[in-house]
């Protein structure tokens, strides 16, 4: 039996050269500038302040809605006089005090949480007791135990700012996974060294979270007090410069206070968190 061997013509494909062949193309300069966040950012930022500009003119009322330009006029005048820079660090410094003794306070409490279970249900018993709780509804007891000054401020401020930072740093230990856990105590780490150089890394990007949450808190409840009662320490807060204007129906500069909050919060917010995530959460390759 004879068999017939069928032959596949081969398939010839024409040379080509590099020079036909594309592998990249370039970006057109709107793709390039389009790609730059802080240019996004501030095309947002100026929208905005054009459709501000805009509705004050058609209201035509500078007494209920002073335009963008008038507003950034008074913030001009306002710095020009040292008063708005006075005020913003009377509210800063007592700001970061109670920022800071939270923060202090929401460290100590994940550590007892994470440490123990009778830790963890303190920490989810004061959450869930203390965190609904407004933290401005304590400033009335505030003023009795601590009086009319500082003091009474940074009480609420801690309130503010202790559980949301508390409550994202424990959530975020609890994210960490058993075998990051397991190969920090093979290689021999225990307690503080196995949280320092393990636990804290791993849960950065929920603690992180926290903070800024916690910030954004901290800021309404320092305005919110200051507009309550005002004076701390013998000087106003930026609250308060907020508080004086609306007596005096000075509109324009209130809402020249109003946003030199809003600036402050986006220097803090793009600058001082941005760059902390930066340098941690995507130098890490942690950001999804």
């Amino acid at each position: 039996m004879s068999e017939t061997l069928l032959l596949r013509p081969e398939i010839i494909k024409p040379d080509t050269t590099a020079g036909d062949v594309q592998v990249e193309a370039s970006l057109s300069w709107f793709e390039r500038i389009y790609g730059i966040g802080a240019v996004r950012k501030a095309f947002i930022l100026l929208v905005l302040a054009g459709l501000w500009e805009a509705y004050g003119r058609w209201l035509g009322n500078p007494l209920l809605f002073p335009t963008f330009t008038e507003t950034l006029t008074a913030l001009i005048d306002n710095i020009a006089n040292g008063v708005i820079p006075q005020r913003v660090m009377v509210s800063l410094q007592t700001l970061l005090i109670g920022y800071g003794i939270g923060i202090v306070l929401a460290a100590i409490l994940t550590t007892l949480a994470i440490g123990s279970r009778l830790g963890a249900d303190l920490l989810e018993a004061l959450t869930s007791m203390f965190n609904p709780l407004p933290a401005i509804a304590l400033l009335p007891l505030a003023l009795i135990w601590f009086g009319l000054g500082q003091g009474s401020v940074i009480f609420v401020l801690v309130h503010s700012v202790l559980w949301a930072i508390a409550l994202n740093t424990h959530s975020g230990f609890r994210s960490v996974s058993n075998t990051m856990r397991m190969v920090g105590m093979n290689y021999g780490l225990r307690g503080l060294k196995l949280v320092r150089l393990i636990l804290i890394p791993a849960a950065f990007p929920a603690i992180l979270t926290g903070l800024k949450v916690g910030w954004a808190f901290a800021w309404r409840t320092l305005i919110a007090a200051e507009l309550v009662f005002g004076v701390s320490s013998g000087s106003g807060g930026l609250g308060w410069f907020i508080f004086e204007n609306r007596n005096q129906l000075e509109t324009s500069n209130v809402f020249a206070g109003l946003l030199t909050v809003i600036l402050i919060g986006l220097i803090v917010e793009n600058v001082g968190f941005a760059t902390i995530e930066r340098k941690t959460v995507r130098r890490w390759g942690m950001q999804h």
